[in-house]
């Protein structure tokens, strides 16, 4: 179906569009939601309650901008309201679940160390993993980030400097990124 078609056939409760559409955008949007959880069975309910919302606020749809931006938000902040929700501050990391990380190059040495950063996002304290996966990955401003967090602007500014910064650490002792101009580098890519 073309994507019209399927958001009016959503829109008309028709189950056979609503599956393909699930199954269109589903494996994009669990790996945003890996990013924010901490394990698969977060990160999976975090992707029924987005595409709950999805579903019930499908006719709110007004052809603006891309249709996969648009579930991308609600999943996005379904993300936000998971973590506020249930404050689950759990250690464990299962990056097996994280395969479909976009990367620009489709090479082995590039995917593999996608999935490293990833790993190492993801042991970061809550507060900064989530701002930085907002700021530098999903591309809200600081302004939008205090919003949805409910915290000042200046908060979400100084959790992503300290944030990047435990980051570059992890990476570097983990031996992902050296000690030197690469780490440079690589910190400027975050913005």
């Amino acid at each position: 179906m073309i994507e019209q078609a399927l958001i009016n056939g959503c829109i008309n409760n028709d189950a056979l569009a609503q599956r393909e559409l699930y199954n269109k955008f589903s494996p994009k949007m669990l790996s945003l939601c890996y990013r924010f959880a901490y394990n698969k069975t977060d990160a999976q309910d975090m992707l029924q309650e987005g595409f709950i919302k999805v579903f019930s606020q499908i006719h709110t749809f007004q052809n603006k901008g891309s249709f996969e931006g648009w579930i991308r938000k609600i999943i996005v902040h379904s993300c936000i309201n998971f973590l506020k929700k249930n404050k689950k501050f759990n250690d464990s990391v299962e990056l097996d679940y994280a395969e479909n990380v976009y990367v620009r190059e489709e090479n082995i040495s590039t995917i593999m160390l996608a999935k490293q950063v990833i790993e190492c996002i993801r042991l970061l304290p809550i507060g900064y993993r989530t701002v930085l996966n907002l700021y530098a990955i999903e591309g809200y401003s600081h302004k939008e980030i205090g919003e949805l967090l409910d915290i000042q602007e200046s908060t979400s500014r100084s959790q992503y400097t300290r944030a990047k910064v435990i980051l570059e650490n992890i990476l570097i002792k983990k031996s992902i990124i050296s000690n030197t101009k690469e780490s440079n580098n690589w910190v400027a890519s975050l913005k």
